[in-house]
């Protein structure tokens, strides 16, 4: 299975309407973090998996993309 979560982090942050850096700032961590995260280069930990599962609002599972909602 391939693993989509840059994918998908960049899509729900465009789709919340938040730049990279304001994403940044609500996870407490680097704007350059996220750009290695939307772009595959890093992944995150499980511990910020789930703040940005419950910062957007959607599944683990989801971000993971292992279900399509």
């Amino acid at each position: 299975m391939k693993n989509i979560f840059f994918e998908r982090l960049s899509t729900l942050r465009t789709e919340f309407n938040l730049t990279r850096t304001q994403l940044a700032e609500k996870l407490n961590v680097s704007v350059r973090l996220i750009s290695y995260w939307e772009n595959g280069k890093r992944e995150c930990d499980f511990d910020m998996l789930i703040k940005i599962a419950d910062l957007f609002s959607v599944s683990i599972d989801y971000l993971l993309g292992k279900t399509d909602y």
